[in-house]
């Protein structure tokens, strides 16, 4: 059954007039076009009266099939001039999906191109074939009417009268005596006892070097569409608030380079081993996949940029009034945790005893980088404004996040103490059974434990207890006591007790690995590496605990406890590099600390402590104020057209890697 689709609301119009040379006369270069409610596009009038049988052959084709090819007949390709680029971006712009097809024909320019999804069902083989078997003899031909009504029969799986049914009969053919032949080899080798039989079967090397070659020309454009949507973005919002954009286009960039350093090794005379191609064939397909990744991560900030300057006086409401909710949870949260300082030790809310203090600092900044923001929105430059928004607007997010860590911190605390109640509940019961077991090392072990479990039903009601330390000493007197009871037990005993004190350990590891992640997440203008790798693996391991806990038990509490430990080193780190934060900055101050809640120069470091993008909120150059790259439109980035900008939907020059453009095809010369 066929699809209906619901096309642009407006017919593309012919942009200017080129005076032409020979027999040429005047031709029309034209945008990227729009369709409407027809399939056919014609605006050099290249059809003529057999418009309607186009229109009615491209339907039926899309009926028999549900692939719906699209055909535009223009003078020549402009904005962009390659076919490739033109075709691409008029499929994008009309949202086309996956089983779309375009044939974007220049009819005095004398290119064409078929465009199709990344994911369209057709290999590029067949688009290959089709373009140059079928489409192009009869645009050769000047046969334009013929070219769309054959296109659209052949990707919709006809024959046409072409003669590749037989060719096809002998593909398929050729196919099965290939399939059979890999039974029969697989039978033989399952009787030979080989133990490699059943194994997926690898690729081969020529597939590797197609998907590998695809991968290294696709990411390259990539790059390139990304640098260059990159300078767009530094004219007008400055190299500082496009730091991270330019650290992510650099490293793919390298990573690109690599790739293409171990294609030249693939492509030079020295011959290669097979081993070694599918080693460098790999290689390529994994560096070019990081690099894709690299600038894939960047897009949606980028896009929310670019979205801020759309509608500026709006977004400044908006975040003026999230500025003013995020500073009402500043005195709960201060009174919460003075009141968190009564009850527990120091070190049980030292992850959290200056987040009031930063909280305060990033509302200050906040309101600075909103003033700044409306000042340059009434002067007219919107760009800068939008820098001044998304500044505030992340200075606010850190000021929640500092508050709700203090109700989060309480939480854990307040879990630890009911963990700890009911734990010592545990050992009780751990103490008797101990006992119960007529063996002499158990009872020494049992007496051992019974009075650390006084010990903590003591400290659980003392003021100035730390609630997470007293857990720890909890599961480590339980892991011993354990120990000696599993050692007579039955398996299914122990597999019970092993999930018991995995759910203790992972509640302990999950608010270690929360706390140090809101910790960094604050301060991490200030954190280094060696925090962060500690705090990325504990994430780590606490997944994969998480995963094995219903499977296997002991190996998740393992995780668990590994996890719980690197956290509190991530978090040992972590404090350790922002004590030593502020030394460097030169007049701003002698080190970090203070109140932080008054003067600007104290704001403003702690938004560098926060990791925020300053980038010239406060005024600076290094920026246009036109917009992006001088002329062009505010819309999006392109030689004064829009091309779908940001947010919305993704276009062919978007910042992003090679899965933001996601359409192939082929085509050429007539």
């Amino acid at each position: 059954m066929r699809v209906v689709r619901k096309w642009s609301a407006a017919l593309a119009i012919v942009t200017g007039a080129v005076i032409g040379t020979g027999a040429a006369g005047l031709a029309w270069a034209e945008d990227p076009v729009t369709f409407t409610t027809s399939p056919v596009v014609d605006s050099v009038g290249a059809l003529g009266a057999d418009t309607d049988g186009v229109v009615a052959a491209l339907e039926s084709a899309a009926d028999r099939s549900g692939r719906q090819l699209f055909v535009t007949y223009v003078s020549t390709f402009t904005n962009p001039a390659s076919a490739t680029e033109w075709a691409d971006e008029t499929a994008v712009a009309n949202n086309m999906g996956s089983e779309d097809y375009l044939l974007a024909v220049a009819v005095d320019g004398g290119a064409y191109h078929l465009s199709a999804a990344s994911d369209a069902s057709l290999s590029d083989g067949e688009l290959d074939r089709i373009a140059q078997r079928v489409i192009e003899p009869k645009l050769r031909d000047g046969d334009w009417a013929g070219a769309a009504i054959a296109g659209a029969d052949a990707i919709a799986g006809d024959s046409g009268g072409s003669g590749w049914g037989f060719v096809w009969f002998i593909v398929i053919a050729a196919a099965v005596v290939v399939v059979i032949a890999v039974v029969l080899a697989r039978r033989k080798k399952k009787k030979s006892g080989d133990a490699g039989a059943g194994q997926v079967p690898l690729p081969s090397i020529e597939e590797l070097r197609r998907q590998a070659g695809s991968a290294l020309v696709q990411v390259d454009d990539a790059v390139k569409t990304s640098e260059e949507e990159l300078g767009f973005a530094v004219a007008s919002y400055g190299k500082d608030a496009t730091e991270s954009f330019r650290a992510a286009l650099d490293t793919a960039k390298a990573r690109v380079a690599e790739a293409f350093t171990l294609q030249q090794q693939l492509d030079d005379a020295t011959p290669d081993s097979d081993e070694q191609r599918r080693e460098w064939y790999g290689g390529i397909l994994r560096l070019t996949g990081e690099a894709d990744a690299l600038l894939d991560e960047q897009v949606e900030r980028f896009d929310e940029l670019r979205a801020l300057e759309r509608d500026v006086p709006a977004q400044l409401t908006r975040v003026q009034a999230v500025a003013v909710a995020a500073e009402a949870t500043l005195e709960p949260a201060e009174q919460r945790l003075a009141a968190l300082g009564t009850q527990y030790a120091a070190s049980s809310i030292a992850p959290i005893i200056d987040n009031v203090t930063e909280a305060r600092s990033r509302i200050g900044f906040t309101r600075e980088a909103l003033a700044a923001a409306s000042a340059d929105a009434a002067a007219g430059d919107t760009a800068q404004a939008a820098v001044g928004i998304r500044a505030a607007e992340e200075s606010v997010d850190q000021t929640t996040l500092l508050t709700a860590a203090v109700d989060r911190l309480a939480a854990d605390l307040e879990a630890a103490d009911a963990a700890v109640t009911t734990g010592v509940g545990d050992l009780d019961r751990d103490v008797a059974t101990a006992r119960g077991l007529q063996n002499a090392d158990a009872a020494a072990t049992a007496d051992r434990v019974a009075a650390e479990v006084a010990a903590l039903r003591a400290a659980i009601a003392a003021p100035g207890r730390d609630p997470m330390e007293l857990r720890a000493r909890l599961e480590r007197v339980d892991a011993e006591i354990d120990a000696m009871i599993r050692n007579v037990q039955d398996a299914a005993e122990r597999a019970s007790r092993a999930q018991a004190q995995l759910s203790r350990s992972l509640m302990t590891a999950r608010a270690r690995v929360q706390a140090a992640e809101d910790y960094l997440v604050a301060r991490r203008g200030a954190i280094g590496a060696e925090a962060r790798t500690r705090l990325a693996e504990a994430g780590r391991l606490l997944v994969e605990a998480q995963a094995s806990a219903t499977t296997d038990a002991a190996a998740a509490l393992a995780s668990a406890q590994r996890a719980e430990r690197l956290a509190a080193e991530a978090m040992s780190l972590a404090q350790r590099d922002v004590g030593g934060f502020g030394g460097g900055m030169g007049g701003m101050a002698g080190g970090y600390g203070g109140t932080g809640g008054g003067s600007g120069g104290n704001d403003m470091l702690g938004a560098v402590l926060g990791g925020i993008l300053i980038n010239s909120v406060f005024g600076g150059g290094g920026r246009s104020s036109g917009g992006f790259g001088g002329g062009r439109s505010s819309g999006g980035f392109g030689g004064g057209r829009s091309s779908g900008g940001f947010g919305g939907g993704r276009s062919a020059g978007s910042f992003g890697g090679a899965a933001t453009r996601s359409r192939r095809g082929s085509g050429g010369r007539f």
